[in-house]
């Protein structure tokens, strides 16, 4: 867990550094923020799914876990939900777009899946040490622009590396290298999604669109039981 408890400090840490420039940012300042962090967004999820989709062996996998994650999704109104408990907690409307956005990039990254895994099944630490690198930037330039409140993403990093370690631990034989790519190409679209929602191209419910990522691990369970 010392990978993941790094992570979470310097995302702790790059929130409050982000929320005090953001007390001084001109609103120019702002967009040409918004504008950069939404590039790189777009980028970050297009390589993840670029990188991730020859090595696929179930090519069509990501679209039904897309359309049943949506109408999932969709159906529980998780982006509803999520928006009117954040708007009574902080008051801001737009910090559900960076926390939500700040989630997808800090969890669903190809580092901090594989870094719990490595973490626990070798005691390798450096994809987890990198993540949190990269993370403490990125979350210095998201609180610099949607304030301290992208500080909850740290909790919400913690819970999620710390239960895939613990997954790691007790289910070692059950992971495969299948499984992760293609939530890998799940998780690159949401990413994807994302940015073209900072970059105001399309406006995206990435967050009713987060079940997505349960249905491989599901579609895996299912061959398992009944074979191929």
């Amino acid at each position: 867990m010392i990978g993941t408890i790094f992570n979470t400090i310097m995302i702790i840490v790059g929130s409050t550094v982000g929320s005090i420039f953001k007390r001084g940012l001109k609103p120019q300042y702002h967009d040409i923020l918004m504008q950069a962090l939404g590039l790189a967004v777009v980028g970050l999820g297009l390589n993840a799914t670029i990188q991730h989709m020859p090595d696929s062996h179930y090519p069509v996998l990501f679209i039904v876990s897309l359309a049943l994650g949506g109408l999932i999704g969709q159906w529980l109104d998780l982006e509803g939900r999520f928006n009117r408990g954040l708007a009574r907690f902080s008051g801001k409307s737009n910090l559900a777009e960076g926390l939500s956005t700040a989630i997808l990039l800090f969890c669903i990254g190809t580092l901090s899946i594989v870094g719990p895994i490595e973490a626990a099944l070798k005691h390798d630490y450096t994809y987890l040490m990198t993540n949190g690198m990269l993370d403490g930037i990125t979350s210095m330039v998201l609180a610099a622009s949607f304030g301290i409140g992208i500080m909850i993403a740290a909790a919400v990093l913690f819970t999620w590396q710390g239960s895939i370690y613990l997954l790691a631990t007790l289910m070692h034989a059950a992971i495969s290298n299948a499984l992760l790519n293609e939530i890998s190409i799940v998780g690159g679209i949401l990413i994807l999604a994302s940015g073209l929602s900072i970059l105001e191209i399309k406006k995206v419910h990435t967050l009713n669109l987060l079940p997505s990522l349960a249905v491989p691990p599901l579609f895996f369970i299912a061959l398992a039981l009944f074979g191929r």
